[in-house]
């Protein structure tokens, strides 16, 4: 059977007891062909019964699987989707197995209508070091009772003709993306549920796409997705547009089956081992491990905000108040090879994610959860805005944002950046440390600045600034003396005429 015989036969496959009343052709027809309003539909209606999670009982080859037997399960390039004609855009089916073990149900949406896709083993190819299939494929008929675990989109993002994959949605409703000259790194979920707070968090899952057939000339991809867990169902439209930067829009409307009092909306995930600003107990021929440095925030106010990330001892959050916040985002600023000498991980070419709300969320914190790790391949910073007040049970409440992966920071506004976070013991008083803030100030003129510093407790003295050596960068340095106290808070910036000229550095300090 060839490639496209196959994949006409999956459409119309195996899939009956789960098509939806609009995925048939007939139905999609009458109501004027297939649209997000249609996943809201499914999402409002699966609010009113009880969760059922898609669990899968995992059949060989995808039963007990290690890890590196896993990764020896390759999607087929032949059996890309829309590799058959001139597209801008091809994607991967995933396969069950390891963590994966939910039945993700994907959909293609052509000419209005959607049709489901039918799992079968031919996506894959199964390494014959691993696997028991000397032509690394799989009987056809194997493991039918299976479902894909999720999908990867492709694109020529860094050179003509070679089809990079720029975004992966797998794993509850867990999506990343690249853009050009960029490696994988954090994390974006649809929802988080008790993120943070005192309550079992509770991880949604992403149960169905849709994915909207590209065409010729294209140069975004569209996808829907019906998010479902326990406490809220959810309906995500995304328009991905990759390149130098890779662009989502999401509009998601979320129905609460309770009342969630800590709801995570646009929440983003990352990792953050060591860096300059701390290094107590690390033994690392590399100075820095992270995917991002630094929590960015636009508050309502216009007011821009930079928290570095820390490996705290022990599970810190932080809320930033606000009122319909402009932007946020996780952001991997040191992009020099020199900050990390890491020939393997290149942690220089990580993304940052920003998130820009579109309309107004009203009112609530942007929150920051850092969670202690031992390593780097542990995720243990997480960022969202928290809404003031709880979802409510049978409600339905919209969050449209954009979403920008890049290396390149966006910025409307010629201020001062901070560039670097250090800080040590004293070799004066070992009772005191010390600070040292670094702050580029692209077009500010250094001699018009001066460092303002507010301390929540402790005592901080000797505030000084000099210019550096390099470029047009100031450094703020202070000695702080915390006595017995368990913590303290930082409020640092620059300001030229009494008028902030810089980005406020907002720092915590915990023993």
């Amino acid at each position: 059977m060839d490639r496209r015989s196959f994949l006409h036969t999956a459409l119309v496959g195996l899939l009956g007891s789960r098509l939806l009343p609009f995925a048939t052709p007939a139905a999609a027809q009458a109501a004027g062909g297939f649209s997000f309003d249609a996943v809201v539909a499914r999402a409002r209606e699966t609010a009113g019964s009880p969760y059922v999670r898609p669990l899968m009982k995992m059949s060989p080859p995808f039963a007990d699987l290690k890890y590196d037997q896993y990764r020896a399960i390759r999607p087929r390039d032949d059996m890309r989707l829309f590799a058959d004609a001139d597209r801008g855009f091809r994607m991967d089916l995933l396969p069950p197995g390891l963590s994966f073990q939910d039945r993700i149900e994907i959909n293609l949406v052509s000419d209005g209508v959607a049709q489901p896709i039918a799992f079968s083993t031919d996506y894959f190819a199964f390494h014959p070091d691993f696997f028991p299939f000397p032509d690394g494929r799989a009987p056809s008929d194997l493991a039918a009772d299976m479902g894909f675990s999720g999908l990867r989109l492709r694109h020529p993002v860094n050179s003509p003709g070679v089809w990079d994959d720029f975004a992966v949605f797998q794993g509850a409703s867990y999506f990343r993306a690249v853009a050009r000259d960029t490696l994988y790194g954090l994390s974006a979920r649809g929802l988080a549920v008790g993120t943070g707070g005192p309550d079992p968090e509770e991880f949604p899952i992403f149960t169905a796409f849709w994915i909207h057939e590209p065409q010729p000339g294209d140069s975004a991809l569209r996808l829907d997705a019906l998010l479902d867990s326990d406490s809220v169902t959810g309906a995500f439209d995304f328009t991905i547009r990759p390149g130098i930067r890779t662009v989502m829009t999401v509009r998601s409307v979320l129905f609460p089956r309770r009342d969630v009092k800590a709801a995570g909306i646009a929440p983003l995930t990352s990792m953050y081992f060591f860096g300059p600003e701390r290094r107590a107990g690390v033994d690392d021929f590399r100075d820095a491990v992270h995917d991002s440095d630094g929590l960015r925030m636009v508050n309502g106010r216009g007011e821009r905000l930079w928290r570095p990330l820390r490996n705290p001892p022990r599970l810190e959050t932080s809320a930033f108040a606000d009122e319909n916040p402009r932007a946020f985002g996780l952001i991997q600023r040191a992009r020099d090879f020199a900050h990390y000498e890491d020939a393997e991980a290149h942690y220089e070419r990580r993304p940052s994610a920003w998130v820009e709300p579109e309309g107004a969320w009203g009112k609530g914190a942007v929150t920051l959860v850092e969670i202690p790790s031992a390593d780097e391949f542990t995720d243990n910073i997480v960022a969202f805005w928290r809404p003031a007040a709880p979802l409510a049970a049978g409600a339905e409440t919209r969050f449209d944002y954009r979403l920008t992966w890049g290396a390149v920071e966006q910025d409307d506004q010629p201020v001062a950046r901070v560039v670097a976070t250090r800080s040590g013991l004293s070799i004066l008083d070992p009772r005191e440390r010390l600070f040292v803030v670094d702050f580029d100030l692209g077009l500010t003129d250094f001699d018009r600045v001066a460092p303002k510093l507010e301390v929540s407790a402790g005592e901080a003295k000797g505030l000084s600034i000099d210019r550096l050596p390099e470029g047009n960068r100031a450094r703020v340095g202070f000695h702080f003396i915390a006595g017995d106290l368990p913590s303290a808070e930082f409020r640092l910036w620059l300001a030229s005429d009494e008028v902030p000229a810089s980005e406020v550095w907002l720092y915590r300090w915990s023993r």
